[in-house]
């Protein structure tokens, strides 16, 4: 739940409620909010467990999707289109320090066309779908 406060967020908070509620209400305001956040804690494990027993096996039908959504917040459009592009493989994987890949064999290029100086008066190569 607090994945993301840092100490330099909690000092802050201690600080602000140092002022806030004063150095003898304090401990009891901490006690108050542990209390609070627990029983939420309670209450959000409480209505999980009723929905999966009132779903059964329906709720990991309804998980799976979630997981997937939540999934999305690790998008790494790098990987996205090598796995589409290689069906999975990066082609970099392997390699090691002196750029050969080892039992790996790169995929030929495929043959350039023979490119030479156009003659006076001959038109350059016009290709309708690239323009």
């Amino acid at each position: 739940m607090f994945e993301s406060v840092g100490w330099l967020e909690i000092l802050v908070l201690v600080v602000a409620g140092l002022f806030i509620l004063g150095p003898e209400r304090l401990p009891q305001g901490a006690a108050w909010l542990g209390r609070t956040v627990r029983q939420v804690k309670e209450y959000a494990t409480g209505a999980r467990e009723q929905i999966k027993s009132e779903l059964g096996p329906e709720f990991d039908e309804l998980r799976k999707p979630l997981e997937d959504l939540r999934g999305i917040r690790n998008f790494n459009p790098r990987t996205a289109v090598t796995k589409h592009l290689f069906d999975g493989e990066n082609p970099l994987d392997g390699l090691n320090g002196n750029g050969s890949n080892g039992h790996q064999a790169k995929p030929a290029d495929p043959p350039k066309p023979e490119q030479r100086p156009l003659a006076p008066g001959e038109r350059p190569p016009y290709d309708s779908d690239a323009t």
